[in-house]
Order: C-alpha cells, then sequence, then structure tokens
C-alpha cells in the first residue's frame, strides 16, 4: 500500500509526470531537466526526489552532475505497470510531444554548458 501511495502522490503532479516522459528517451543531468522545465533548480530537485522516493527513477553522479534515467526491469510489478500506464496515457499528448522536440535540441549541447551557463543567472 505504501509503494502505490508514493506513486499516486508522484504521479498527481503535471512536471513530474512530464519528467518521467522526458526520462523514455534515457538517462538526463538534472541541468537537462532544469532547461527543458525553464525551473529553478531547486524546484526540479523536488520533484526528483519525489519520483525517486516512489521508485520511478533511479540515480548515479558523476563527478558534480546527478543524472536520472527510468528503473530497470528489475522494479517492482507496481512501478513499471504505472511507467508503463503512464506512457500508454499521455505519449501523444501535446505537451509531451513539444518536450520531446525541445528536448532534442537541448541534448546537441553538453551538460557542462548547460549548467555553466545556468550558473551565471
Amino acid at each position: 500500500m505504501r509503494e502505490f501511495m508514493f506513486i499516486t502522490k508522484a504521479l498527481a503532479d503535471e512536471t513530474r509526470v512530464r519528467i518521467l516522459m522526458a526520462l523514455r528517451g534515457g538517462e538526463l543531468c538534472v541541468c537537462q531537466i532544469t532547461e527543458l522545465f525553464g525551473m529553478a533548480p531547486s524546484t526540479v530537485s523536488k520533484h526528483l526526489s519525489i519520483l525517486f522516493q516512489a521508485g520511478l527513477v533511479e540515480s548515479r553522479k558523476t563527478d558534480r552532475w546527478v543524472y536520472y534515467r527510468l528503473p530497470d526491469k528489475q522494479a517492482s510489478a507496481t512501478v513499471q505497470g504505472a511507467l508503463d500506464w503512464a506512457n500508454k496515457a499521455i505519449a501523444a499528448e501535446v505537451k509531451i510531444l513539444g518536450d520531446t522536440n525541445q528536448l532534442k535540441q537541448i541534448l546537441k549541447e553538453h551538460p557542462s554548458e548547460i549548467c555553466k551557463r545556468q550558473c551565471k543567472k
């Protein structure tokens, strides 16, 4: 029951669902996610923390960058089911398609350059 409640809380926010959809293409650095949504790094980190607590994302740290990805196939059936359901339900939504196109542009730039630019703001 606890896992289910964490997942439903995580999926109850549009930004968190959009983050999950952005991660379908693979691992992203926090700075790339921040760039995609134009939010403060602290706000993005809070969203990622809730997704992590629910088991909907995994993370790794390399040097000063933290990368997030969707969980592998060893995730619980509840997590896999929630991710599959979200993907099927909204993959074709206009906002998700727009995020996908914007992310293609963001991925052309190295995360260190994005991070450097964000630190100047």
